[in-house]
């Protein structure tokens, strides 16, 4: 940890962190556990309490520029629903979802319902006082994905912009931090990826790499030295569930893979109006109401085979479907139309996708 870093961070914290480290590592451990034990739960939720975000990144399809925040009131309903579903983990995503003022509640709501609450946000918003008001509400989990070293017409998130706001996260978080680099197509510059993670590394975070893909959503293969730069970030780091990640391989040489999706079973992604869908990249289908969907339906989808699973690089389906690819093979034809790919796809860890 850089010095002017550690001169900040007295030991009581130190003490403080590798105790709330331990607890965040067991209750990690209890997930996997009750998810093999039992295929009758959702082991991770993204749920969207703010489809605004206050950039525009050419990549993205998932925010817009006018969305007014979900009422906590309905926050709560959902997440309760989630709870009694006996769910393991909600992310909140977005749009950016630090826009939304009652943030903090929805927080600790998820974690009043024994749920992992994590967080994935653009990190333009995190001052030292909004950090110490997330650590207060119980965040367990967050994640910037950071594209590139100096900011460009394709995203501004960007090394430059936000180094001083991971420095405060090293400085004044008590959960854990991701950071995600990327590599593919629209990245100018392959060796930013490899800076970024250096970066993480250096301020005692994980460090995870993502591959973006053409306009059309195909999986290309990484040229040669993107491949290189794609296994050293994979090398690197400290390791958790997130880092569960041979499938990327495959991606970055444009392969297909063979793998039972769980994705409206396992893994549900609730939008901004409470529908449940696939994942991020495949909103529309089932499209069911949180409130309407049953235990009988959950089931099915996780017995139901997805036509776009092989070309998928939404890493969070996968990382959760390893649970179970041992076990109960997927005996019904998908009833979703052929996968309608989306302007570009992001493999990373748990993530933005």
């Amino acid at each position: 940890m850089p010095s002017f870093i550690a001169k900040t961070v007295t030991t009581g914290t130190t003490i403080r962190r590798k105790l709330l480290a331990a607890h965040r590592k067991l209750r990690e451990f209890r997930m996997i556990a009750k998810g093999l034990v039992s295929t009758r739960h959702p082991v991770l939720v993204h749920i969207i309490p703010m489809r605004r975000c206050n950039l525009a990144c050419t990549y993205c399809n998932e925010f817009d520029d006018f969305s007014k925040p979900v009422p906590i009131e309905e926050m709560y309903r959902r997440i309760d629903r989630l709870g009694a579903m006996g769910t393991s983990i909600i992310t909140i995503s977005g749009g950016e979802p630090l826009l939304h003022p009652e943030l903090d509640e929805v927080i600790a709501r998820i974690r009043k319902n024994g749920i992992i609450a994590g967080l994935i946000t653009n990190g333009y918003l995190l001052t030292a006082k909004r950090i110490e008001e997330l650590n207060r509400a119980g965040l367990e989990y967050l994640q910037i994905s950071i594209d590139n070293v100096m900011p460009d017409e394709v995203s501004k998130k960007s090394l430059k912009v936000l180094d001083q706001k991971i420095a405060l996260l090293a400085e004044h978080a008590d959960f854990h931090v991701n950071i995600n680099s990327v590599l593919g197509s629209g990245v100018s510059n392959p060796e930013d990826a490899l800076t970024v993670a250096h970066r993480a590394i250096e301020l005692g975070f994980t460090s995870t790499v993502g591959i973006l893909h053409d306009g059309s959503g195909q999986l290309e293969p990484l040229g040669r030295r993107e491949q290189e730069i794609f296994e050293e970030i994979m090398s690197l780091g400290k390791q958790s569930f997130a880092r569960v990640n041979f499938f990327q391989h495959n991606i970055a040489k444009g392969l297909e893979n063979n793998w039972r999706c769980r994705a409206g079973s396992r893994y549900l992604y609730i939008c901004e109006d409470g529908l449940v869908h696939y994942c991020s990249q495949q909103r529309g289908y089932p499209g069911i109401p949180l409130a309407e969907y049953s235990d009988e339906q959950r089931n099915r989808e996780y017995f139901t085979k997805k036509s776009c699973a092989p070309k998928c690089t939404v890493s969070c389906v996968h990382q959760i479907s390893v649970i179970d690819f041992w076990r109960s093979p997927q005996t019904i034809e998908s009833a979703a139309p052929p996968s309608a790919q989306p302007l570009v796809q992001l493999s990373g860890s748990i993530s933005r996708d």
